[in-house]
Protein backbone atom coordinates (compact mmCIF):
# COMPACT_ATOMS: atom_id res chain seq x y z
CA UNK A 1 0.00 0.00 0.00
CA UNK A 2 1.86 2.98 -1.14
CA UNK A 3 2.29 5.74 1.61
CA UNK A 4 0.66 9.25 0.83
CA UNK A 5 2.91 12.52 2.72
CA UNK A 6 1.27 15.68 2.13
CA UNK A 7 3.35 19.13 2.59
CA UNK A 8 1.61 22.03 2.79
CA UNK A 9 2.21 25.47 3.45
CA UNK A 10 4.66 25.53 0.70
CA UNK A 11 5.21 29.06 -0.55
CA UNK A 12 6.06 27.61 -4.23
CA UNK A 13 5.16 24.43 -5.57
CA UNK A 14 7.69 23.51 -8.00
CA UNK A 15 10.69 25.28 -5.75
CA UNK A 16 9.48 22.26 -2.89
CA UNK A 17 9.72 19.78 -5.69
CA UNK A 18 13.03 20.74 -6.07
CA UNK A 19 14.14 20.25 -2.57
CA UNK A 20 12.21 17.23 -1.94
CA UNK A 21 13.08 15.75 -5.30
CA UNK A 22 16.91 16.25 -4.84
CA UNK A 23 16.92 15.01 -0.80
CA UNK A 24 14.81 12.01 -2.23
CA UNK A 25 17.60 11.54 -4.89
CA UNK A 26 20.28 11.81 -2.35
CA UNK A 27 18.88 9.26 -0.13
CA UNK A 28 19.28 6.68 -2.64
CA UNK A 29 15.58 6.95 -3.96
CA UNK A 30 14.17 6.79 -7.71
CA UNK A 31 11.81 9.60 -8.20
CA UNK A 32 8.87 9.90 -10.66
CA UNK A 33 7.39 13.64 -10.85
CA UNK A 34 4.18 13.65 -12.84
CA UNK A 35 3.78 16.58 -14.26
CA UNK A 36 0.53 16.76 -16.84
CA UNK A 37 0.50 20.00 -18.37
CA UNK A 38 3.20 20.87 -20.52
CA UNK A 39 4.50 24.58 -19.08
CA UNK A 40 4.60 22.69 -15.72
CA UNK A 41 6.85 19.76 -16.91
CA UNK A 42 9.12 22.44 -18.56
CA UNK A 43 9.33 24.57 -15.81
CA UNK A 44 9.81 21.95 -13.10
CA UNK A 45 12.77 20.72 -15.73
CA UNK A 46 14.26 24.21 -16.02
CA UNK A 47 13.74 24.35 -12.39
CA UNK A 48 15.89 21.56 -11.38
CA UNK A 49 18.84 22.53 -13.21
CA UNK A 50 19.30 25.79 -11.46
CA UNK A 51 17.45 25.67 -8.18
CA UNK A 52 20.71 24.74 -6.20
CA UNK A 53 23.71 26.42 -7.69
CA UNK A 54 26.27 23.55 -7.21
CA UNK A 55 24.14 20.70 -7.15
CA UNK A 56 23.22 18.64 -10.01
CA UNK A 57 19.97 16.24 -10.09
CA UNK A 58 20.23 13.68 -12.50
CA UNK A 59 16.55 13.83 -14.53
CA UNK A 60 15.03 13.17 -17.46
CA UNK A 61 11.77 13.17 -19.06
CA UNK A 62 10.00 9.78 -18.57
CA UNK A 63 10.14 9.13 -22.28
CA UNK A 64 13.38 9.67 -23.21
CA UNK A 65 15.79 6.98 -24.21
CA UNK A 66 17.92 7.53 -20.96
CA UNK A 67 14.94 6.72 -18.68
CA UNK A 68 15.48 3.46 -17.50
CA UNK A 69 18.98 4.70 -16.24
CA UNK A 70 18.21 8.26 -14.91
CA UNK A 71 16.95 8.34 -11.02
CA UNK A 72 14.81 11.12 -11.51
CA UNK A 73 11.84 11.00 -14.34
CA UNK A 74 9.64 13.85 -15.03
CA UNK A 75 6.19 12.47 -16.50
CA UNK A 76 3.82 13.97 -18.67
CA UNK A 77 1.76 10.56 -18.41
CA UNK A 78 1.64 7.49 -16.10
CA UNK A 79 0.52 4.86 -18.55
CA UNK A 80 3.47 2.62 -18.20
CA UNK A 81 6.17 4.28 -15.05
CA UNK A 82 9.47 3.58 -15.39
CA UNK A 83 10.22 3.51 -11.65
CA UNK A 84 7.44 2.36 -8.74
CA UNK A 85 9.49 4.32 -5.73
CA UNK A 86 8.69 7.81 -5.04
CA UNK A 87 5.93 9.79 -6.94
CA UNK A 88 5.53 13.27 -6.68
CA UNK A 89 1.82 15.03 -8.05
CA UNK A 90 2.23 18.28 -9.40
CA UNK A 91 -1.44 17.67 -10.86
CA UNK A 92 -4.53 18.67 -9.11
CA UNK A 93 -5.90 15.30 -9.58
CA UNK A 94 -5.04 11.98 -7.97
CA UNK A 95 -2.85 10.48 -10.64
CA UNK A 96 -4.32 7.10 -11.92
CA UNK A 97 -2.00 4.31 -10.82
CA UNK A 98 -0.34 6.42 -8.20
CA UNK A 99 -0.70 2.76 -6.00
CA UNK A 100 1.91 1.02 -7.76
CA UNK A 101 4.56 3.82 -5.93
CA UNK A 102 6.00 2.77 -2.73
CA UNK A 103 5.14 6.54 -1.73
CA UNK A 104 3.45 9.21 -2.90
CA UNK A 105 4.57 13.34 -2.35
CA UNK A 106 1.35 15.92 -2.68
CA UNK A 107 2.48 19.10 -2.29
CA UNK A 108 0.46 22.08 -1.50
CA UNK A 109 0.62 25.82 -1.80
CA UNK A 110 -1.55 28.28 0.47
CA UNK A 111 -3.50 28.99 -2.34
CA UNK A 112 -7.40 28.37 -1.82
CA UNK A 113 -7.83 26.51 -5.10
CA UNK A 114 -4.90 24.30 -4.89
CA UNK A 115 -5.66 23.55 -0.96
CA UNK A 116 -9.15 23.04 -2.40
CA UNK A 117 -8.17 20.34 -4.89
CA UNK A 118 -5.74 18.80 -2.28
CA UNK A 119 -8.39 18.33 0.03
CA UNK A 120 -10.32 16.22 -2.49
CA UNK A 121 -7.21 14.14 -3.25
CA UNK A 122 -6.58 13.53 0.50
CA UNK A 123 -10.17 12.42 1.03
CA UNK A 124 -9.68 10.06 -2.07
CA UNK A 125 -6.17 8.36 -0.62
CA UNK A 126 -7.82 8.42 2.97
CA UNK A 127 -11.37 6.82 1.55
CA UNK A 128 -8.89 4.21 -0.16
CA UNK A 129 -7.11 3.37 3.02
CA UNK A 130 -3.77 4.73 2.07
CA UNK A 131 -1.83 5.98 5.36
CA UNK A 132 -1.11 9.77 5.60
CA UNK A 133 1.59 11.79 6.79
CA UNK A 134 1.34 15.53 6.78
CA UNK A 135 4.45 17.88 7.09
CA UNK A 136 4.09 21.76 7.43
CA UNK A 137 6.60 23.49 5.03
CA UNK A 138 6.19 26.58 6.73
CA UNK A 139 7.47 25.46 10.03
CA UNK A 140 10.11 23.92 8.11
CA UNK A 141 11.24 27.16 7.36
CA UNK A 142 10.62 29.31 9.85
CA UNK A 143 12.68 27.37 12.07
Amino acid sequence: MSEIRFFHNAPDKLAAACRITAMAWRRGRKVTVFAPEPGVAQRFDSLLWSFQPLAFVPHVAADSPLAAETPVLVARRLDAPMQDDVLINLSHDVPAGFEHFAQVIEIVTQDADDRGAARGRWGAYKQAGHPIETNDLARRESA
